[in-house]
């Protein structure tokens, strides 16, 4: 019988001891106030140590190995850490990584974004940040203001965004429940930064079985309107075709 018994050679090597990067993961939190998309920002502290003092940048920070069982439990807990609010809709993005992206050392950051409806929202500084504090997201796109690569993360999650929101129920997970159909169109004419086609909408909105009936509520002008609720708040609804500007669906 042939010897299966590995050659010394073959053996098992002991591991390599590899430096291990910083791993935090950050959260791009977007609402909608006074009729703008808005992006929730925090502060960097000013104390020895802490890269980008008084520059402000998305919430986040590292991965709690003695809490966190997943990177989607850390993204759960700065979220609510920072806005109260616990189950929103929460989408991961992606993961950037670097030599450079932070002063300190190789970093890697893995993150996710959020739809909160304002109302739900109270801010809380929290342990490292000096303030913390909503913002237009077309006042922050292309200005390079934010700490490390934030804002090339910003830029993906608005783009993201307002890809999705083109073909999915998304918006209305920007709103407090119930709500009416005009004001879920306007939540989809914020975000897209365009009007879409009123009679298309309503149409669509209703065959796509993602709400149900919650009785009647102020509407515009506070006359009553019928208001709605999401069926299914773990997902969105997926439609078949993309929005039309207004004027045609």
């Amino acid at each position: 019988m042939a010897n299966t018994k590995p050659s010394s050679s073959r053996r098992a090597r002991p591991a390599r001891e590899f430096p291990q990067p910083y791993t935090t993961v950050d959260v791009v939190i977007f609402s909608v106030i006074d009729n703008a998309l808005q992006v929730l920002l925090v502060q960097r502290p000013d104390v020895p140590g802490e890269p980008y003092p008084g520059r402000w940048a998305l919430p986040g920070g590292f991965v709690d190995v003695e809490v966190d069982t997943t990177l989607e439990d850390c993204a759960r807990r700065k979220l609510h850490e920072k806005t109260g609010v616990k189950s929103p809709y929460l989408e991961q993005l992606g993961s950037w990584g670097s030599a450079v992206r932070d002063p300190r050392g190789w970093s890697a950051t893995h993150v996710w974004f959020a739809l909160i409806a304002a109302q739900d929202v109270s801010l809380a500084k929290g342990a490292n940040a000096a303030e913390v504090a909503w913002f237009a997201v077309d006042a922050l796109i292309g200005k390079h203001a934010l700490a490390f690569d934030h804002d090339a993360i910003l830029m993906a999650a608005v783009e993201r965004l307002r890809s999705k929101v083109e073909y999915t129920s998304l918006p209305a997970f920007l709103l407090p429940e119930p709500f009416t159909l005009p004001q879920l169109q306007r939540m989809y004419e914020v975000v897209l930064g365009r009007p879409v086609d009123k009679s298309g909408f309503r149409t669509r909105m209703l065959a796509a079985g993602f709400l149900s009936e919650a009785g009647y509520v102020a509407g515009e002008s506070n006359r009553p309107a019928l208001g709605y609720c999401l069926v299914d708040r773990s997902a969105p609804a997926v439609f078949p075709r993309t929005f039309s500007p207004r004027g045609g669906d």
